[in-house]
């Protein structure tokens, strides 16, 4: 018998078998990618990441401030607020992209407030008699307005607003807390000095004697002095947590003892620590009034430390301290 050819324009039962590699890759490739293309299709588009963002028309501002805040994109249904006050030449975009305080906020859902100073220098008032007394007027005024238009609108926890601050910014916490103790739960002060240490009378700004240390007072003494910017205020008093390094240069390390007195006294607290113990390497921690993570107050003495403070990790060790970090409060 002989072999009838294939007509033409057709292929043999043999042809059909043997493709080459090349014309498998297509065929495959031909199949592939309309699924993978129809799979991206349905696949969901990543959130895009929150920002910070600048609010105006706060409330009253009698020194210019300016308002940032950042909501995370799993803000808590009743979040927490915290204040993030930045040091002398900084700005609050400069605190949040310094500070780990926006990375933490997406980790628990807190809000947090980034005030600005405008004035020359750019540090805030904590000086001035206004700033020294509740409702008196300059930068905690402002900073006050920015905390209630939180509450009112991002349906924030009043009970759960916080304070922290490095240099400039940690003289203001100190002066929050002593103005508005029914605002501020807690505060957290890195590398900054009493309440009304750093007084002045003359207009300036800045206070020699209080920056090199050699303001010193008792316990008492300094107690009134904070108490005395809410005259007749009777309710709780906030927390408060230090730090400082014991080569700071620029605010001496002496304010960091004044400061412990000063915020004992204030609650009512033993000068003696309830326990003592070492973190890291160079820290060492007191606490007053309590040995857990939310003692009354805490101390952390950084040796070695200069005026560089916060730097990484301490901020988580703040947010752990205000109650921030998930845990019951």
């Amino acid at each position: 018998m002989t072999n009838t050819p294939a007509p033409a324009g057709t292929a043999s039962t043999a042809g059909r078998r043997r493709r080459t590699p090349r014309s498998l890759a297509a065929a495959l490739l031909g199949g592939v990618l309309p699924l993978l293309a129809s799979l991206l299709l349905l696949a969901p588009t990543p959130a895009a990441a929150a920002t910070l963002t600048e609010v105006t028309g706060f409330g009253s501002n009698p020194s210019n401030l300016r308002m940032y805040q950042y909501v995370p994109n799993n803000v808590a249904a009743r979040p927490a607020v915290l204040v993030a006050v930045h040091y002398c030449t900084g700005s609050g975009p400069a605190f949040y992209s310094g500070t780990e305080f926006a990375s933490l906020a997406d980790r628990y859902g807190f809000i947090v407030v980034y005030p600005s100073a405008t004035r020359s220098g750019s540090c805030f008032d904590v000086s001035s008699p206004q700033a020294l007394r509740r409702d008196g007027g300059s930068d905690p005024v402002g900073i006050v307005s920015m905390v209630r238009y939180v509450l009112q609108h991002n349906n924030a926890d009043p009970n759960r607003v916080y304070v922290t601050g490095a240099s400039s910014g940690a003289m203001m916490t100190n002066v929050l807390l002593g103005d508005y103790p029914d605002v501020f739960k807690a505060g957290a002060a890195f590398s900054g000095v009493p309440f009304g240490c750093f007084a002045t009378t003359d207009g300036s700004s800045w206070n020699t004697a209080c920056a090199n240390g050699t303001i010193i007072k008792t316990p008492q003494a300094w107690g009134d002095l904070a108490r005395a910017a809410y005259p007749g205020y009777q309710g709780a008093r906030p927390r408060m947590q230090l730090w400082h390094g014991t080569e700071d240069t620029v605010l001496r390390y002496p304010n960091f003892g004044e400061e412990i007195k000063q915020w004992t006294n204030v609650l009512g607290l033993s000068q003696t620590p309830a326990s003592t113990d070492r973190p890291q390497t160079n820290w060492t921690r007191t606490r007053y009034g309590g040995t857990g993570d939310r003692a009354p107050v805490e101390a952390i003495s950084i040796q070695g430390g200069t005026h560089n403070l916060p730097l990484p990790g301490m901020a988580a060790r703040a947010i752990t301290f205000f109650g921030l970090n998930g845990q019951a409060q």
